[in-house]
């Protein structure tokens, strides 16, 4: 039994890919029939130390023993004498696993089991098993029984997809009209109010637990994934109370699976795993607040006293399921602490290197629950050519609390109650030990957390590279609307001979005048620009003195028309030089400004000119209000 140990906490460690972790064997006395009739499809299985399940079954007519695992999909057999007769599919597969690979070439062959026959079946001939830490014939068993989905197998995904269905799914295949489901019973060694023994139904239900079709039906979750071969028999915990732990309280740990409902876990149904693995803090919960308790850093478990009476449950469906105290507090391996001491090996362990990969579950159900439970697993419209319902788990609770603790006074005690002595009480939750967190399991986390949030971050990243995007064509947008201005910002901003600076009105001295209104005065006292105008100031012609545009300016009007010879009040006084003709010629474009005109005679660079105040100049010409020609007012900066 101790030659099971190193290969049993080795096993623990959840491959990425594949599920087979712990070995579990079933060592029948019946030797297979190469004539199998569909008589029955109850398969006994057999427990060696609560370690290793293991069932019978014939490939080419050689009887071989394998490992039933749910959490894998495909067969492989390393034949250790006679070989069978098969057929080489010119395939090379490797199943990699915690403690070793399978390699090998794929075969086909007739494969039977349980009382069913599957011609041209695909299974992986494996010639080499030395990766794995132990001999696996030395240990009960020959090769592997992935009882997994469909979709699951990596010889299917060698071969066609037909050729390379699993022994499951071509035995549905060819009973249509049965329901595509099996079920697994494991016993449990030294228990002695044990009733029953391991066995394990294909479309049948194992007697006296006909009961179990009329419990919740748990959904298998599917999971967000990258690899298909991810997908696991799984299924939700009940909100708020998953976990009961050993004081009767709740274990509250938030899921890292995205999308869980809150205060939930997703937990996978796994019998290639020994000891099952939960959420750290759930491991600390159970074995943290126990006298004498001590994790072992190295091999990554708690041990604990092996007269420790713990009482746990997981709930499902609105049910509870008690696991015995014999499963909580393993001692079937003999185990030692450093002063030589028999301990036992707490079951539920910290899903440490073995955690979820890509977050798709927070822990995995091995033995130690399962043999807590009947279970049923309904493939559903996994099965191959068939759209039945979704694939959905119900269970059945086996454990009977009040004969569990019998059963664990009986074998750990000496048939002596001694539960309620102060030596076995726990201890207060703030002096609660923590499993110490390793840095190898720090970066696998770290690594998980984004791996887990793929999807997310993906989306987040093309999200910002949109709006990045967005934003670069905006901006080139606005900055060749800046290079095409329109057409009255354009001459507002023209380098041409005009000018369309305003001075302030200035009075004598230099000083603003005040209570002078004029027309298109804006509210600083300054005349608004209009696009179209351009003002000479280099007229040296200022208004008359005292007249009143003295204290206003005049608003250019880019669309007005004065003849200056017919439309100019009587009384109005021209520059000298300046001929009456000459100013009708560009009476269109006469413009005034401060007071000033633009002469029509040849332009000169634009000045702003200071005008004496003593100047007489005659003054503009007058608009009377009837034809005073509309336009926008531009007010000046305030």
């Amino acid at each position: 039994m101790r030659s099971l140990v190193p290969l049993v906490l080795l096993l623990t460690i959840f491959d990425a890919t594949y599920a087979i972790k712990v070995p579990f064997e079933i060592r029948t006395t019946n030797t297979p029939s190469s004539h199998l009739a569909r008589r029955s499809a109850n398969l006994p299985v057999d427990n060696n130390g609560n370690a290793q399940y293991i069932g019978n079954m014939t490939l080419g007519g050689v009887g071989v023993r394998v490992l039933l695992d749910t959490g894998s999909s495909d067969l492989w057999v390393a034949f250790p004498k006679a070989q069978p007769s098969s057929t080489d599919l010119g395939k090379t597969v490797t199943l990699s696993y915690a403690v070793g690979q399978a390699s090998g070439h794929v075969h086909s062959t007739t494969a039977e089991i349980g009382g069913y026959k599957v011609d041209n079946q695909a299974f992986l001939l494996v010639g080499n098993t030395s990766t794995f830490s132990t001999d696996i014939h030395s240990q009960g068993y020959d090769g592997l029984f992935g009882l997994g989905p469909n979709k699951g197998s990596v010889i299917r995904k060698k071969l066609d997809k037909h050729t390379g269905d699993t022994t499951l799914a071509h035995i549905f295949q060819q009973n249509p009209s049965t329901d595509s489901y099996i079920t697994f019973l494991l016993d449990r060694k030294s228990d002695p109010s044990d009733p029953f023994k391991g066995q394990l139904t294909i479309s049948e239900l194992a007697p006296g637990f006909e009961n179990i079709t009329s419990t919740p039906k748990l959904d298998v979750e599917t999971v967000n994934r990258l690899l298909s071969s991810d997908q696991h028999w799984q299924a939700i915990t009940d909100e708020n109370n998953g976990i009961t732990g050993p004081d009767g309280s709740p274990v509250s740990v938030k899921s890292i699976v995205p999308g869980a409902p809150d205060l939930t876990y997703v937990a996978v149904f796994d019998s290639g795993f020994t000891f099952s693995q939960v959420p750290r803090d759930v491991s600390d919960a159970i074995y943290g607040r126990v006298k004498g308790a001590v994790y072992d850093v190295r091999n990554e478990i708690w041990t604990v006293p092996c007269g420790q009476y713990l009482s746990i449950s997981i709930q499902f469906g609105g049910r509870s399921f008690p696991v015995h105290p014999l499963d909580t507090v393993d001692d079937n391996f003999s185990w030692k602490d450093s002063q030589g001491n028999r301990v036992c090996i707490g079951a539920f362990q910290p899903i440490t290197s073995a955690f979820s990969l890509l977050g798709h579950y927070d822990m995995i159900l091995g033995m130690s629950f399962l043999r807590n439970s009947y279970t049923l697993l309904n493939f559903g419209s996994w099965a191959q050519g068939k759209s039945g319902e979704h694939p959905y788990i119900q269970l059945s609770s086996v454990t009977d609390v009040a004969q569990a603790r019998q059963d664990f006074i009986k074998v750990r005690l000496g048939g002596v109650d001694t539960i309620n002595d102060d030596k076995w009480a726990l201890l207060p939750a703030d002096q609660m030990q923590r499993s110490p967190v390793s840095e190898e399991e720090k970066k696998k986390k770290y690594q998980e957390l984004v791996l887990s949030r793929w999807p997310y971050i993906l989306t987040g990243c093309l999200v910002f590279v949109l709006i990045v995007v967005g934003l670069c064509i905006w901006r080139c947008c606005c900055r060749k609307g800046a290079k095409k201005p329109s057409k009255k910002t354009k001459n507002l901003f023209s380098t041409e001979p005009a000018s369309t600076t305003y001075l302030p009105l200035q009075g004598p001295g230099g000083v603003p005048a005040k209570d002078v209104h004029s027309p298109g005065l804006s509210p600083g006292g300054q005349y608004e620009a209009h696009s179209q105008s351009q003002y000479s100031l280099d007229s040296p012609y200022p208004p008359t003195k005292g007249d009143p545009s003295d204290s206003g300016q005049y608003a250019a009007h880019s669309q007005s028309q004065y003849s200056l010879d017919s439309q100019y009040p009587a009384g109005t006084r021209y520059p000298p030089g300046v001929h009456a003709q000459h100013a009708s010629q560009y009476g269109s474009s006469a413009e005034f400004y401060n007071g000033g005109q633009q002469h029509p005679s040849e332009p000169k660079s634009p000045i702003r000119s200071q005008h004496p105040s003593d100047a007489q100049y005659p003054s503009p010409p007058q608009y009377s209000s009837g034809n005073h020609p509309p336009s926008p007012h531009y007010g000046y900066p305030q």
